[in-house]
Protein backbone atom coordinates (compact mmCIF):
# COMPACT_ATOMS: atom_id res chain seq x y z
CA UNK A 1 0.00 0.00 0.00
CA UNK A 2 2.89 2.36 0.84
CA UNK A 3 4.41 1.75 -2.61
CA UNK A 4 1.14 2.60 -4.31
CA UNK A 5 0.77 5.81 -2.32
CA UNK A 6 4.34 6.90 -3.21
CA UNK A 7 3.66 6.24 -6.89
CA UNK A 8 0.45 8.26 -6.70
CA UNK A 9 2.24 11.11 -4.90
CA UNK A 10 4.99 11.10 -7.55
CA UNK A 11 2.37 11.25 -10.31
CA UNK A 12 0.57 14.14 -8.63
CA UNK A 13 3.89 15.90 -8.15
CA UNK A 14 4.82 15.46 -11.82
CA UNK A 15 1.40 16.68 -12.96
CA UNK A 16 1.73 19.70 -10.65
CA UNK A 17 5.19 20.45 -12.01
CA UNK A 18 3.96 20.20 -15.61
CA UNK A 19 1.02 22.47 -14.78
CA UNK A 20 3.30 25.08 -13.22
CA UNK A 21 5.69 24.84 -16.17
CA UNK A 22 2.84 25.39 -18.62
CA UNK A 23 1.65 28.40 -16.61
CA UNK A 24 5.14 29.92 -16.78
CA UNK A 25 5.30 29.15 -20.50
CA UNK A 26 1.91 30.85 -21.07
CA UNK A 27 3.13 33.87 -19.12
CA UNK A 28 6.24 34.10 -21.28
CA UNK A 29 4.12 33.93 -24.43
CA UNK A 30 1.76 36.64 -23.23
CA UNK A 31 2.15 39.96 -24.95
CA UNK A 32 3.08 41.72 -21.72
CA UNK A 33 6.19 39.56 -21.28
CA UNK A 34 6.82 38.64 -24.92
CA UNK A 35 7.26 42.26 -25.92
CA UNK A 36 10.61 42.17 -24.07
CA UNK A 37 12.02 39.47 -26.39
CA UNK A 38 13.83 41.91 -28.74
CA UNK A 39 15.77 43.50 -25.88
CA UNK A 40 18.34 40.70 -25.37
CA UNK A 41 18.71 40.45 -29.16
CA UNK A 42 19.44 44.17 -29.39
CA UNK A 43 21.95 43.97 -26.56
CA UNK A 44 23.98 41.07 -27.94
CA UNK A 45 23.82 42.04 -31.62
CA UNK A 46 24.51 45.71 -30.94
CA UNK A 47 27.29 45.05 -28.45
CA UNK A 48 28.85 42.37 -30.68
CA UNK A 49 29.01 44.64 -33.71
CA UNK A 50 30.33 47.63 -31.76
CA UNK A 51 32.95 45.47 -30.01
CA UNK A 52 34.22 44.09 -33.33
CA UNK A 53 34.35 47.58 -34.84
CA UNK A 54 36.25 49.01 -31.87
CA UNK A 55 38.65 46.04 -31.92
CA UNK A 56 39.51 46.80 -35.55
CA UNK A 57 39.88 50.48 -34.76
CA UNK A 58 42.08 49.90 -31.70
CA UNK A 59 44.38 47.53 -33.59
CA UNK A 60 44.64 50.21 -36.24
CA UNK A 61 42.63 50.67 -39.39
CA UNK A 62 45.82 50.04 -41.37
CA UNK A 63 46.06 46.56 -39.85
CA UNK A 64 42.54 45.73 -41.07
CA UNK A 65 43.32 47.38 -44.42
CA UNK A 66 46.29 45.00 -44.76
CA UNK A 67 44.05 42.02 -44.08
CA UNK A 68 41.56 43.15 -46.73
CA UNK A 69 44.42 43.77 -49.18
CA UNK A 70 45.80 40.26 -48.54
CA UNK A 71 42.33 38.86 -49.27
CA UNK A 72 42.37 40.64 -52.63
CA UNK A 73 39.47 43.02 -51.96
CA UNK A 74 39.52 46.15 -54.15
CA UNK A 75 40.12 49.54 -52.47
CA UNK A 76 40.92 47.91 -49.12
CA UNK A 77 41.45 51.24 -47.32
CA UNK A 78 37.93 52.41 -48.20
CA UNK A 79 36.33 49.06 -47.33
CA UNK A 80 38.23 48.90 -44.04
CA UNK A 81 36.78 52.24 -42.92
CA UNK A 82 33.29 51.41 -44.24
CA UNK A 83 33.37 48.17 -42.24
CA UNK A 84 34.64 49.82 -39.05
CA UNK A 85 32.09 52.64 -39.20
CA UNK A 86 29.28 50.21 -40.06
CA UNK A 87 30.14 47.98 -37.10
CA UNK A 88 30.49 50.81 -34.57
CA UNK A 89 27.61 53.05 -35.69
CA UNK A 90 25.36 50.10 -36.55
CA UNK A 91 26.15 48.44 -33.24
CA UNK A 92 25.22 51.55 -31.26
CA UNK A 93 22.05 52.05 -33.30
CA UNK A 94 20.95 48.47 -32.65
CA UNK A 95 21.78 48.82 -28.94
CA UNK A 96 19.58 51.91 -28.79
CA UNK A 97 16.93 50.45 -31.08
CA UNK A 98 17.44 53.39 -33.45
CA UNK A 99 16.82 53.10 -37.20
CA UNK A 100 17.23 49.33 -36.98
CA UNK A 101 15.62 48.52 -40.38
CA UNK A 102 17.97 51.00 -42.07
CA UNK A 103 21.26 50.17 -40.32
CA UNK A 104 20.57 46.43 -40.68
CA UNK A 105 21.18 46.64 -44.42
CA UNK A 106 24.90 47.58 -44.31
CA UNK A 107 25.35 45.36 -41.24
CA UNK A 108 23.94 42.38 -43.17
CA UNK A 109 26.24 43.19 -46.09
CA UNK A 110 29.28 43.16 -43.75
CA UNK A 111 28.17 39.75 -42.42
CA UNK A 112 27.59 38.31 -45.89
CA UNK A 113 30.99 39.53 -47.08
CA UNK A 114 32.60 37.94 -44.01
CA UNK A 115 30.80 34.66 -44.68
CA UNK A 116 31.75 34.44 -48.35
CA UNK A 117 35.30 35.81 -48.14
CA UNK A 118 36.51 34.40 -44.81
CA UNK A 119 34.37 31.80 -43.04
CA UNK A 120 32.74 29.67 -45.76
CA UNK A 121 35.76 27.43 -46.43
CA UNK A 122 35.85 26.47 -42.73
CA UNK A 123 32.32 25.09 -42.62
CA UNK A 124 29.43 25.86 -40.30
CA UNK A 125 30.77 25.49 -36.76
CA UNK A 126 32.36 28.49 -35.10
CA UNK A 127 33.95 26.44 -32.33
CA UNK A 128 36.34 23.71 -33.43
CA UNK A 129 38.29 22.34 -30.49
CA UNK A 130 41.42 20.76 -31.91
CA UNK A 131 43.51 20.05 -28.82
CA UNK A 132 43.99 20.78 -25.17
CA UNK A 133 47.62 21.27 -24.26
CA UNK A 134 49.38 22.53 -21.12
CA UNK A 135 49.11 26.04 -22.60
CA UNK A 136 45.32 25.73 -22.98
CA UNK A 137 42.71 24.92 -25.57
CA UNK A 138 43.52 25.29 -29.26
CA UNK A 139 40.76 25.97 -31.75
CA UNK A 140 40.55 25.75 -35.52
CA UNK A 141 39.38 28.47 -37.89
CA UNK A 142 35.82 29.61 -37.17
CA UNK A 143 33.05 28.84 -39.62
CA UNK A 144 30.05 30.98 -40.52
CA UNK A 145 27.76 29.94 -37.62
CA UNK A 146 28.17 33.18 -35.64
CA UNK A 147 27.63 35.31 -38.74
CA UNK A 148 24.35 33.48 -39.38
CA UNK A 149 23.29 34.04 -35.77
CA UNK A 150 23.93 37.78 -36.13
CA UNK A 151 21.98 37.80 -39.42
CA UNK A 152 19.08 35.97 -37.76
CA UNK A 153 19.12 38.49 -34.90
CA UNK A 154 19.00 41.41 -37.34
CA UNK A 155 16.16 39.82 -39.32
CA UNK A 156 14.19 39.18 -36.12
CA UNK A 157 14.64 42.82 -35.03
CA UNK A 158 13.60 44.16 -38.44
CA UNK A 159 10.53 41.90 -38.69
CA UNK A 160 9.46 41.92 -35.04
CA UNK A 161 10.49 45.43 -34.06
CA UNK A 162 13.05 46.77 -31.62
CA UNK A 163 11.00 46.15 -28.48
CA UNK A 164 10.79 48.38 -25.41
CA UNK A 165 13.19 51.23 -24.65
CA UNK A 166 13.87 51.70 -28.37
CA UNK A 167 14.48 55.02 -30.07
CA UNK A 168 12.48 53.65 -33.01
CA UNK A 169 9.34 53.61 -30.82
CA UNK A 170 9.83 57.26 -29.92
CA UNK A 171 10.47 58.17 -33.57
CA UNK A 172 7.35 56.26 -34.64
CA UNK A 173 5.20 58.15 -32.08
CA UNK A 174 6.67 61.48 -33.20
CA UNK A 175 6.08 60.74 -36.87
CA UNK A 176 2.53 59.53 -36.16
CA UNK A 177 1.78 62.70 -34.18
CA UNK A 178 3.25 64.91 -36.92
CA UNK A 179 1.34 63.00 -39.58
CA UNK A 180 -1.89 63.31 -37.61
CA UNK A 181 -1.34 67.03 -37.14
CA UNK A 182 -0.61 67.45 -40.86
CA UNK A 183 -3.78 65.52 -41.80
CA UNK A 184 -5.79 67.66 -39.40
CA UNK A 185 -4.40 70.85 -40.95
CA UNK A 186 -5.20 69.62 -44.48
CA UNK A 187 -8.73 68.69 -43.36
CA UNK A 188 -9.27 72.15 -41.87
CA UNK A 189 -7.94 73.78 -45.06
CA UNK A 190 -10.31 71.65 -47.19
CA UNK A 191 -13.24 72.73 -44.98
CA UNK A 192 -12.29 76.36 -45.56
CA UNK A 193 -12.00 75.84 -49.34
CA UNK A 194 -15.56 74.54 -49.61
Amino acid sequence: MAKSRTSCDNTKSAVGYIGRSLAVFELLLSSSVGRWAPLPLRLIVGYGFAAHGFAKLLRGADNFTGILHAMGLPVPHVFAWITIVTEIVGGFCVLLGALVPIVSIPMAIVLLVAIFTVHLPYGFSSIKLQAITPTGAHFGQPGYETDLLYLAGLVALVIGGSGPFAVDNWLHRRLAAASGAARGAVGRQNDLDV
